[in-house]
């Protein structure tokens, strides 16, 4: 019978005529017959269904095995097995390079035979590994849409378990790499067909198994935020979203935006991609995953993301309203980008070309939707009107196209504004577009923190404040071979001189960043003093041994010169010598060793230690803020400093302690009387100003800085396992160590070690007490007799004769406070202030002329708070009690500046060169080229936002409540772009533009 079939099949016959045949055969088959002839039967239907060259004779093939399905189910179940599946499946049909493209057809049609059969479990394995390496190897759409349909009409050969998930993501795959290869209308309708056919299989799976949901998802956002692929993936993913229940659409799009492995890179490329599935025609909510994806960027602050894709998108969504089966999604996400892209008028200025044609398009159109679109455009660009006015050329042409249009009222324009803006925060754009801002009113300007960069921005405002270390650094000459105080340089100058509110140390920072600080972890801001002040020092040493060989070599060097090159700035200015000295206690023998210093670290005395009772060579003084002149009898103090040392023994009385002196207000030539203890001898009731003598004592059970210096100047005794190996006794013995400053810095750096190893926690704690912190200093330094003498002879009277030490006088310039627990995380701000000479009476100080008898008090130099960017004024009463509102604010290092008067003879005349460089330098010509670039280009982004702001708040009505929500301050609005509008092409003409 077989063979009769084949025959007539192949015969050159009419095909009715082979018709009439072919029934004749199909009604034999219906009778009982022996299984070989039932085997050659299905194996002929088989090979015509297969390999068939017309559609006549798959339709027969087909007619055939239905009817040994159906009639012959033992020998149709005996012929349709596993091994022959499998190899069908895996091998293929027909000859090589001509394999059918009908095998998963004709699974799908043998199945309908079998699902009873004892054979059908093993089939059904067998189809769920199969189907997952079929579509691992990314098949057409076709084929794609073949394996959905039999998946589709038997979900018993879905993927199962782990292989479900592995099945879906690589679906989802398969969709990205659909490509409809022909631009004809019926071929792209079957392109549409076969990708629902696809997604809609995903959507069955997703009913089943919610859990694979999300994993999908990320495969599809992996798919879409890819950098490396070298061509975008399908459009056709958009039909895999819309099945997306709507109700994840929150925490789906709260985890994308808060993931920070995904960088903006890859966000930006996803959004864009998802925004081209617009012209994705029968899908459904596609645009309110879009807006979601655009309001969640905004609510985590990824306004570059949103600018970029704004700018580069728009046209496009909006050439989208030309093909009504887009439109209403297309004018969705049109709608909500222009309405949140509030800060410029860049991206509706660059549809106003576009504009007159698409309404002119859709006038013509003459539908339900053209009308209510063109209403819903009409109210839209009317809201821009309103947003962006001022521009009466531009918008001339689109005001006509528009006219007849409905206008909607103001309240409409101001609810639809207000509701849609990406923030209502102050300056969030700040680093994104150009803002209408002027500097702090301070004058001062602030530093752009770039990524927990506090510590530096902190220590950079206080060096600059620092006027004498500034007025040097700017004078400092091109080509001084010095790479890193250059970049300083610079930086101080722009600080002196740019008219921006802030500006950014990156380049600075890359320079000074210490090589084993971590990229964007909090750091110690005192751990980052320390290595900049030694990395210009060293620098700058470098530079001068290289000058001085030249020099030598020249034979022009003389002596002061040679001193002065010895010197760097950094030794200058911060630079002080302590003399440490060791006394055996049994022959009492004495060594000493001077050691050059940048800054004083102060530790905490143990808490069982009375803070007062510490006994220096000298105490330290500290003195309320005024410019005081110190009493005549100023103490007796000790010539050796080895007198009452001694440290007290276990059994002993506590050493008599000699109390730090708080000196208050007092009017000029009466005499201050020395207050001991923490009383103050004074009338308050005499002295209005006794609330700021008060701060600057140290109240009772708290510490003050000049407790920390007289514990780090007081004796110590080094004993038992730390007793001390004496030369002359030629073994350990118990001894005294005892430090002495011997040259106090120009600038005097204390740091509070406020950061210690708790061992039980293996972790570094903060320690939290308060510290009183003076705003005048008075320090003892040990100098030679015959430096006394002369000071004396000079009328100096911070020295006492024959005691072999003189009092140094600082003023307070700088406060940096930490804010947190512990050194690795918190946030770094300072207090500063310009310390400088005492301005002669009767001078003019600032072009204003002041009497002879005014008072020039500490108080009245102006502080200011540096908190990176926001610069503000502040006093120092916000100084000293911040650590009592805030309890974890605590002043970590602070900035002294000695009074010239006051420094020895020596250190004056070292410092000469440095009082002479008083007034503020002008940057070197190159220098200065580069500010007034930079500040001429402010100016213009201020100017060219100015105009276009003012004809902004011109249109705006007085309401205060609509001004608060639209624009809560004047640094806003501003413009990222020029006015001219971009040209752009419109939609495409063409079916296939819409779609591809």
């Amino acid at each position: 019978m077989d063979k009769i079939l084949e025959a007539v099949v192949m015969s050159s016959y009419p095909n009715n005529v082979k018709q009439g045949l072919v029934r004749r055969v199909i009604e034999a088959s219906k009778q009982p017959m022996d299984s070989e002839q039932c085997w050659s039967m299905l194996e002929l239907s088989t090979k015509l269904y297969l390999t068939g060259d017309t559609k006549y004779k798959r339709e027969i093939g087909k007619e055939v095995l239905e009817v040994y399905g159906h009639y012959h189910p033992e020998e149709f179940e005996e012929f349709f097995n596993v091994r022959f599946l499998l190899s069908l499946l895996q091998e293929g049909y027909g000859p090589l390079g001509k394999r059918s493209h009908y095998v998963l057809d004709y699974i799908q049609l043998g199945l309908q035979f079998v699902l009873e059969s004892p054979s059908a479990n093993s089939i059904f394995s067998l189809l769920r590994i199969e189907v997952l390496r079929k579509v691992c190897e990314r098949p057409s759409p076709k084929q794609c849409a073949k394996i959905s349909k039999l998946l589709t009409q038997h979900p018993q050969c879905i993927p199962t378990g782990k292989h479900q998930l592995l099945f879906c993501q690589q679906l989802i795959r398969c969709i990205g790499q659909f490509q409809c290869v022909s631009e004809g209308e019926e071929e792209i309708m079957e392109f549409l067909e076969q990708v629902n056919k696809v997604s809609g299989l995903l959507q069955r799976i997703w009913r089943t198994q919610t859990s694979a949901i999300l994993p999908s998802l990320k495969e599809l956002f992996t798919i879409i935020s890819s950098t490396e692929e070298q061509e975008a993936p399908s459009n056709a993913l958009a039909s895999v979203v819309q099945f997306v229940p709507l109700e994840l659409m929150d925490g789906v799009i709260r985890n994308l935006t808060n993931d920070d492995s995904i960088t903006d890179v890859q966000m930006m490329m996803a959004i864009g991609r998802m925004i081209d599935w617009v012209s994705w025609p029968l899908g459904k909510n596609i645009d309110k995953w879009i807006i979601a994806l655009l309001k969640g960027l905004a609510a985590v602050k990824k306004f570059s993301i949103l600018i970029e894709v704004t700018l580069s998108k728009i046209e496009k969504v909006f050439s989208k309203l030309l093909y009504p089966i887009v439109r209403e999604g297309a004018l969705s996400v049109l709608q909500y980008m222009l309405l949140s892209f509030q800060h410029s008028h860049e991206a509706f200025h660059l549809l106003l070309p576009h504009i007159p044609r698409l309404v002119a398009s859709l006038k013509k159109e003459d539908s339900n939707s053209a009308t209510s679109s063109l209403e819903q455009l009409a109210e839209l660009i009317h809201c821009m009107f309103f947003r962006f006015s001022g521009f009466p050329d531009l918008y001339e042409p689109v005001l006509e196209a528009v006219k007849a249009l409905p206008i909607p009222n103001e309240d409409r324009i101001k609810h639809l504004l207000g509701q849609n803006a990406w923030t209502s925060q102050k300056n969030e754009l700040a680093c994104f577009y150009p803002r209408l801002a002027s500097k702090s009113e301070t004058g001062k300007i602030g530093l752009i923190n770039l990524g927990n960069t506090c510590y530096m921005n902190s220590i950079i405002q206080s060096l600059f404040m620092a006027s004498d270390f500034r007025h040097s650094v700017l004078n400092l000459t091109e080509g001084n071979s010095q790479p890193l105080m250059t970049k300083l340089q610079w930086l101080f100058a722009f600080l002196e001189h740019s008219q921006r509110p802030a500006i950014s140390p990156e380049s600075f920072l890359s320079a000074s960043w210490p090589p084993w600080f971590t990229p964007g972890a909090q750091q110690d801001c005192s751990e980052y003093l320390k290595y900049l002040l030694d990395r210009l020092h060293e620098e700058e040493k470098t530079g001068k041994r290289i000058y001085q060989k030249l020099k030598e070599s020249s034979l022009t060097s003389q002596a002061v010169e040679h001193h002065y090159l010895n010197k760097t700035l950094i030794e200058k200015m911060f630079g002080g010598k302590m003399m440490t000295k060791i006394r055996c206690l049994k022959c009492l023998n004495v060594s000493s060793r001077e050691e050059a210093f940048t800054d004083l670290s102060l530790a905490f005395p143990p808490s069982d230690r009375n803070v007062h009772g510490s006994t220096p060579v000298l105490p330290v003084e500290e003195i309320g803020p005024q410019f005081i002149e110190p009493p005549e009898n100023a103490g007796q103090l000790m010539g050796s400093p080895w007198i009452q040392r001694k440290a007290p023994m276990a059994s002993d009385q506590a050493a008599p302690s000699v109390s730090v002196e708080t000196l208050g207000f007092q009017e000029q030539g009466e005499a201050a009387n020395p207050v001991h203890g923490n009383g103050v001898e004074m009338d308050a009731a005499k002295d209005p100003l006794s609330t700021f003598t008060e701060q600057a004592s140290a109240p009772k059970d708290s510490r003050s800085v000049p407790d920390l210096i007289n514990y780090f100047l007081s004796p110590e005794r080094l004993t038992a396992e730390n007793k001390y190996h004496c030369e002359k006794c030629a073994s350990l013995q118990d001894a005294e160590k005892v430090a002495e400053l011997t040259e106090g810095p120009h600038y005097l750096i204390l740091t509070l070690l406020r950061f210690s190893f708790d061992p039980r926690t293996m972790k570094r704690k903060k320690i939290l007490d308060n510290v009183s912190i003076p705003v005048v200093l008075k320090l003892p330094i040990l100098v030679a007799p015959e430096e006394t003498e002369e000071v004396c002879q000079h009328g100096k009277d911070g020295a006492v004769p024959g005691s072999g030490f003189m009092t140094v006088v600082y003023d307070l310039c700088s406060v940096v406070v930490h804010s947190g627990i512990s050194s690795e995380s918190g946030h770094y701000y300072c207090y500063s202030r310009e310390c400088t000479d005492t301005v002669p009476h009767g001078q003019p100080r600032d072009g204003v002329p002041k009497p002879a008898s005014d008072k020039q008090l500490d108080f009245e130099i102006q502080w200011y708070l540096f908190n990176d960017t926001r610069v503000s004024f502040s006093s120092f009463e916000s100084v000293s009690n911040i650590t009592s509102f805030f309890p974890k604010d605590t002043a970590y290092v602070l900035f002294y500046r000695q009074r010239p008067e006051r420094q020895s003879c020596l250190l004056h005349e070292a410092l000469a060169e440095a009082g002479r460089l008083h007034g503020e330098p002008s940057p070197h010509k190159d220098l200065m080229e580069a500010i007034s670039k930079d500040n001429i280009l402010f100016l213009q982004e201020q100017e060219k936002e100015a105009r276009n702001r003012a004809a902004y708040i011109s249109a705006l009505p007085k309401s205060p409540l609509w001004w608060r929500d639209l624009d809560r301050d004047k640094d806003d609005d501003s413009s990222s772009g020029g006015c001219s509008p971009a040209a752009g092409g419109g939609g495409s003409g063409s079916f296939h533009g819409l779609v591809f």
